[in-house]
């Protein structure tokens, strides 16, 4: 079926890619996957009008630069991963991890300021919540309190090593963390959306354990790319395969 499919959905795929290559904010993850008895990887780029899903048998850069095709956006929001970074004029990262991050110091520390980093991210995150309520000087200034309590605490003394690996880590990314209130209402604070359309492929990957062939596995991405992107303006999945079909 795939292979009979394939040429209809391959050009509803190359339309999605064309809008993601226009895209002002991108944001990408991606996850393992099986192909050819293999590790592999399954990628997936989505902006406000496009998702894109693409199989490799590559986790480096050299995906992200062959889906966008030289095209650089405005920001990249993705996680901290080194093959997804440098690929927007700006980055966000996606405060979500390092949040986790900061719930395993204060679960393992010793020291209270993985705590006090946590009240931080929790003060941020109801913030970006309500960010579109906001007047564009008051997130400018909550910006600048944000940043400045920060500092604070990238600055504070700490013998704790979860601690200090913490405050390393945050600050390796400070530049990154609060990028989205310069975008209000365009820029995620986090990259869960790019999670939740990588959870269909996990659960197939483990129902299934993988693809026997590579054109199988692009395939597939095709179809999930045509309905994926679909979803986006409201349509109906079944409607949109049988009229890619018909």
């Amino acid at each position: 079926m795939f292979a009979r499919s394939r040429p209809s959905f391959q050009a509803t795929a190359q339309a999605a890619k064309a809008s993601l290559r226009a895209a002002r904010v991108v944001a990408s993850d991606e996850t393992g996957v099986r192909i050819e008895g293999t590790n592999a990887q399954h990628w997936v780029f989505h902006c406000k009008d496009a998702v894109v899903h693409q199989p490799d048998y590559s986790r480096a850069a050299r995906v992200v630069h062959e889906t966008m095709g030289g095209h650089v956006p405005e920001v990249w929001i993705s996680d901290r991963y080194s093959a997804q970074q440098s690929h927007g004029h700006r980055h966000q990262t996606c405060l979500a991890h390092l949040a986790r991050d900061t719930a395993f110091a204060l679960e393992h520390g010793e020291d209270d300021l993985p705590l006090r980093f946590q009240l931080w991210f929790g003060r941020v995150f109801d913030f970006a919540r309500a960010i579109s309520t906001f007047a564009a000087s008051t997130v400018a200034s909550k910006k600048r309190k944000f940043d400045k309590q920060l500092a604070g605490l990238l600055c504070a003394p700490t013998s704790c090593d979860l601690a200090q690996k913490l405050q390393a880590k945050i600050g390796r990314a400070r530049d990154q963390l609060l990028t989205f209130c310069d975008y209000p209402g365009e820029v995620d604070v986090t990259n869960n959306t790019s999670e939740r359309k990588l959870r269909p492929w996990v659960i197939q990957r483990k129902v299934t354990n993988g693809y026997r062939a590579m054109w199988a596995a692009q395939a597939e991405a095709d179809v999930r790319t045509t309905v994926d992107t679909a979803r986006l303006k409201g349509a109906n999945p079944f409607q949109v395969i049988a009229s890619v079909l018909a």
